[in-house]
C-alpha cells in the first residue's frame, strides 16, 4: 500500500461539488446564527461581570468558571429556521447575513432573543424575494402582452401605408396656390385600403 493512496492525494475534492446551493445556504445561515448566539452570551456575561464589579467593587471574574453548556434553540425551532433558510436564494445569503449582523449590533440582544431576530430577518428577506419575483413575473407578462397587443399584423392586412405617393398634398403646395389647407394632419402618412 503506497503512501499516496493512504492519504488519498489523487482523489479530487468532491465535497463541495456534491452539495447543492440550498444546503450550503442553510448551513451558512445556521452557522451565523450559532456564532451570533455565542457572541450574545459572551456580551451578556461581560455585562453581568461589569454589574457585579460595580455592585461589589471587587473583580472576581478570574474566579468565575462559566458552564460549558450554552444556550441553544429547541430542535423544533431549529427545524423551522432551517426551513425558512431554504427559501433564501443563494444570491441573498450575503445580504441576509449583513442585515442580521446589523440588527444584532443595533439591538444588542440576549442569547434567547437572537433566534427571534434571525427569524424576523429571514421573513423580511423572504418577503423581499417574493416581491421581486412577482415584479419580474409582471414585467415578463407585460412584455409578452405588450408585444402581441401592439402588433400591427391585423391593421397591416387591411390597409397599406403609402408615404411616398405622388398625389399626397403638402402644405407647401397649398401655400404656393394660395389656398386654405384642408383639415388633414400633415404629419401622418396616407392610408389606403388595398382591395
Amino acid at each position: 500500500m503506497s503512501l499516496a493512496s493512504w492519504f488519498r492525494w489523487n482523489e479530487p475534492p468532491n465535497r463541495i461539488s456534491q452539495r447543492n446551493p440550498t444546503e450550503m445556504v442553510v448551513e451558512t445561515l445556521m452557522m451565523e446564527l450559532s456564532w451570533q448566539m455565542k457572541q450574545a452570551e459572551k456580551q451578556q456575561r461581560e455585562r453581568e461581570n461589569e454589574y457585579r464589579k460595580i455592585k461589589t467593587g471587587v473583580d472576581y471574574g478570574w474566579l468565575v468558571s462559566y458552564p460549558k453548556q450554552s444556550y441553544d434553540i429547541s430542535p423544533g425551532e431549529r427545524l423551522q429556521l432551517e426551513d425558512m433558510c431554504t427559501k433564501i436564494h443563494p444570491s441573498y445569503c450575503g445580504p441576509v447575513i449583513l442585515r442580521f449582523r446589523q440588527v444584532v449590533a443595533e439591538y444588542e440582544p440576549e442569547a434567547q432573543e437572537v433566534s427571534r431576530l434571525f427569524r424576523s430577518v429571514l421573513q423580511e428577506a423572504a418577503e423581499k424575494i417574493k416581491e421581486e419575483e412577482e415584479a419580474k413575473k409582471l414585467a415578463r407578462q407585460w412584455n409578452t402582452k405588450n408585444r402581441t397587443s401592439l402588433s400591427l399584423t391585423t391593421f397591416k392586412s387591411r390597409s397599406r401605408i403609402s408615404p411616398f405617393i405622388s398625389d399626397i398634398k403638402t402644405i407647401s403646395e397649398d401655400v404656393e396656390r394660395g389656398t386654405q389647407p384642408n383639415r388633414r394632419v400633415w404629419s401622418m402618412p396616407e392610408f389606403r385600403n388595398t382591395k
